[in-house]
Formats: C-alpha cells, structure tokens, sequence
C-alpha cells in the first residue's frame, strides 16, 4: 500500500509540475487563450487593409455611377430637346409645302378653267 501511496504522490507532483505558471503567472491554458487572441488580432489587422480598399473601391464605384446616371440624364433631356425642336420644324416645313402645294393646284384649277372658256 505504501508503494500506492507513493505513486499517487509522484503522479500529483509530476502533474503539479506539469501544470506550473510560467511567463508571469500564467498558466498553459491562459498562454493558449492568449496565442488564440494574438492570432486572432494578426488576422483581423491582416483584414483591415483589403477591407478598407474594397470599401474604398466601392465607394469610387458608387461616385462614378452616379456621375455617369447623371451624364445620361443629361443627354437624354438634350435629345428630347433636339427631337422636339426637329418635329417642330418639320411641322413648320410641311404646313409650307403644304401650302405651295395648294397654290399649285389652285392655279392648276385656274388654268384649267382658262382653258375650258
């Protein structure tokens, strides 16, 4: 029984040893939560970066679509301008062709009766 109790006592002391505090008191399990956080804290600096560009980038992409929406409003508003001031000339030319076209046949019709007297 004594060989029991001492090996229970140098399984104590080898565990007791096994689990000691180092690097300031800490203990493995705190050294392992740590190495997690620093890892964690590299990989999310790591990140910041690419972030920061891609929200960036974004917001470049954002400005130039509204830019260039704006640029087609634009151009829409002076097509339709053209297209309206067009088809108003284009109704002034043929109310004028329209007219010399009845004068012709006017003095067709002049003639014609000329003709028949």
């Amino acid at each position: 029984m004594k060989k029991t109790t001492m090996f229970g006592a140098l399984l104590v002391l080898a565990l007791a040893a096994g689990c000691s505090r180092q690097d300031h008191g800490m203990g493995p399990a705190q050294q392992a939560g740590k190495a997690v956080d620093e890892a964690g804290d590299k990989v999310a600096e790591g990140l910041r970066a690419p972030l920061e560009k891609a929200d960036a980038a974004a917001k470049k992409l954002a400005e130039r679509a509204d830019q260039e929406r704006r640029q087609l409003a634009e151009r829409t508003e002076d097509a339709r301008e053209k297209i309206k001031d067009a088809t108003q000339e284009a109704g002034r030319g043929l109310q004028k062709a329209t007219g010399k076209v009845g004068e012709k046949v006017e003095q067709a019709g002049e003639k014609l009766q000329d003709a028949a007297r």
